[in-house]
């Protein structure tokens, strides 16, 4: 009888499963910060969390075959568009996190000119060259586009974000001729004076969003952990506190942590409804 009753009470005591969930996400300063800022609270929901960064292309296949549960790396109408046209059927599109970002051809505001379709008339001053991001980046498809269509005598080259603000820091040190690839928000749009070209030909869109995207049978499989991811919804402001947090020196885990810590009712409501 003993020996039954301890049985019983080793049942009830049983741990509960581990929760978890998996993030994937693109290595941009901007996706850093928000993803760590959803770890977080995930763990403070009781989550394990696991995180992949990966480019644009294998991110939106990984949700497709259903390998990570979730992105909010998701830049729309424009800038990922061709991904979505060819994964948006086997993908869960769950909502907007963050509105009013922009992407397009950045300078500094010394540069003499105002709009993409003066590029060539001081094409030298560049060294005919445009500085762009990871090669499978929605961006470079847009602005080999743009290479194209406003027929410029431009050679884009393919870098990494880091490497993008590693040239654009040392250009204007020296007060050089430089074009990027650039969106916001960007801690360097406070660090230095910046313009976007002008766009007469609307090829890199208006404003643009951060969509969240999860693997289909997600939200049946963790009704709990999907119902965080539709609510996680955030501004530009807070965007940018973290990415300042980062670029004045704190790890990208310490500025989410203080971010959260400083908005308790948000992430309350982000994980409680």
């Amino acid at each position: 009888m003993l020996s039954a009753i301890l049985v019983v009470g080793c049942t009830n005591n049983a741990a509960e499963p581990t929760k978890e969930v998996s993030i994937g996400y693109i290595l941009w300063d901007t996706e850093i910060a928000s993803v760590n800022v959803l770890k977080n609270v995930y763990e403070q929901a009781g989550y394990d969390v696991e995180l992949d960064a990966v480019d644009v292309g294998p991110l939106y296949q990984a949700l497709s075959d259903g390998k990570v549960d979730m992105t909010i790396s998701s830049w729309m109408p424009t800038a990922q568009a061709s991904y979505w046209d060819t994964y948006g059927d086997s993908i869960d599109d769950v909502g907007t996190n963050l509105d009013g970002v922009k992407i397009g051809l950045v300078v500094p505001s010394y540069v003499t000119i105002d709009s993409i379709d003066e590029l060539n008339s001081v094409a030298d001053k560049f060294d005919n060259e445009i500085t762009g991001v990871e090669p499978g980046a929605g961006m470079m498809g847009l602005t080999e586009k743009a290479i194209e269509d406003y027929n410029l005598d431009y050679t884009l080259l393919a870098s990494s974000c880091y490497g993008m603000e590693a040239e654009l820091t040392d250009a204007y040190a020296k007060e050089e001729w430089i074009v990027i690839i650039g969106w916001t928000p960007h801690w360097m749009f406070v660090r230095y004076d910046l313009k976007f070209l002008e766009d007469p030909w609307g090829l890199y869109g208006g404003e643009e969003h951060l969509e969240s995207l999860a693997r289909l049978g997600f939200k049946e499989d963790d009704p709990e952990a999907y119902a965080i991811l539709e609510r996680f919804h955030w501004t530009i402001d807070d965007m940018e506190s973290v990415l300042f947090a980062v670029e004045d020196g704190a790890t990208p885990e310490d500025a989410a942590q203080a971010w959260i810590d400083a908005n308790p009712e948000t992430v309350n409501y982000w994980i409680n409804g």
